[in-house]
């Protein structure tokens, strides 16, 4: 950090307290861009819901793709790391996933009122499975899942959401 703003350390601790603080900063800053691009990207784009939620699923696919050094996400890192023993941590990581999961929700019941995903469906509960999936592409892409692989479970969710044998 002092290399990359060109600061002293003691700059630093003077704005954030300590190491721990200027984490949770710097996390919080993350999940607000997060949330704030998910929301744009799945209820305020142009577009129906269809489209939305089929190019996010597209967007975060190559996302998971374009990471080569498989570093992978700092939400899911620090849920995965730190959100069991720190309350904090727990908190933003929760709030983004929360938020997240409620716009799928919506993106959902939106594209099932248009008619491109069957009545009888529960879009809540489809919202929680695509998070769970759209997560899960990244962990296991991060254990080194091939290219194939995440294309292929992206595509898939998009036929599982949209049901196109029901096209």
């Amino acid at each position: 950090m002092v290399a990359a703003t060109g600061l002293g350390r003691g700059s630093l601790y003077g704005a954030f307290g300590d190491k721990h603080s200027l984490y949770v900063k710097a996390l919080d800053g993350y999940v607000e861009s997060m949330v704030e691009h998910n929301h744009h990207e799945l209820r305020l784009a142009d577009g129906s819901a269809k489209q939305r939620l089929t190019g996010h699923i597209r967007r975060l696919v190559q996302m998971t793709l374009a990471d080569h050094n498989r570093r992978g996400c700092l939400v899911s890192k620090s849920a995965a790391e730190l959100a069991s023993s720190d309350r904090e941590v727990a908190k933003h990581t929760k709030r983004m996933l929360d938020t997240w999961r409620r716009d799928l929700a919506a993106t959902l019941a939106e594209a099932q009122a248009d008619g491109d995903i069957s009545a009888g469906r529960d879009t809540r509960a489809l919202a929680s499975l695509l998070l769970t999936l759209l997560r899960g592409m990244e962990s296991t892409r991060t254990q080194g899942a091939s290219t194939s692989v995440i294309s292929t479970a992206g595509e898939q969710a998009i036929e599982l959401v949209f049901d196109v044998s029901h096209a």
